[in-house]
């Protein structure tokens, strides 16, 4: 249940918790690394609307920008002035090369649907790609 302070309503961790499905000791966590600051009544925390807002914010992050909770941390506190832009935009990198990795996965797992060789090491796609890497392979460490 909500109390109010002043004109701010304060709703209590356990409220926050069921209400964003999180377990409390994620808030805490969050809390340790320096991404909230509750109200403390009582020796209990309540969260006030800017701070259900910054949770909804790290949940939106963690889930949608796959941004780490050191990401998010370097986000919201700003230590460095713009700092913030090279971590979105190094994440950002790595999702396009996640992109890139899956797009091609796609393309070898619908290949192994369609390849008409048996067995499928015989398939001169696959072949010609494991050729490749095994070429890769170190000459130093080759048997």
């Amino acid at each position: 249940m909500a109390s109010r302070e002043g004109d701010r309503a304060l709703i209590p961790i356990r409220d926050v918790a069921d209400g964003f499905a999180i377990p409390i000791s994620t808030l805490h966590y969050w809390e340790r690394r320096g991404l909230l600051t509750p109200d403390r009544r009582g020796g209990q925390r309540r969260y006030d609307a800017g701070q259900m807002r910054r949770i909804a914010l790290i949940q939106l992050w963690r889930e949608t920008g796959t941004l780490s909770i050191a990401d998010i941390a370097a986000i919201l506190t700003g230590r460095e002035a713009g700092g913030w832009r090279d971590t979105v935009g190094g994440r950002i990198d790595a999702i396009g090369e996640q992109i890139e990795r899956l797009d091609a996965a796609r393309a070898y797992l619908s290949h192994l649907l369609t390849c008409t060789h048996e067995p499928l090491e015989e398939c001169p796609t696959f072949r010609g790609t494991a050729d490749a890497r095994a070429r890769s392979f170190p000459a130093s460490r080759r048997p």
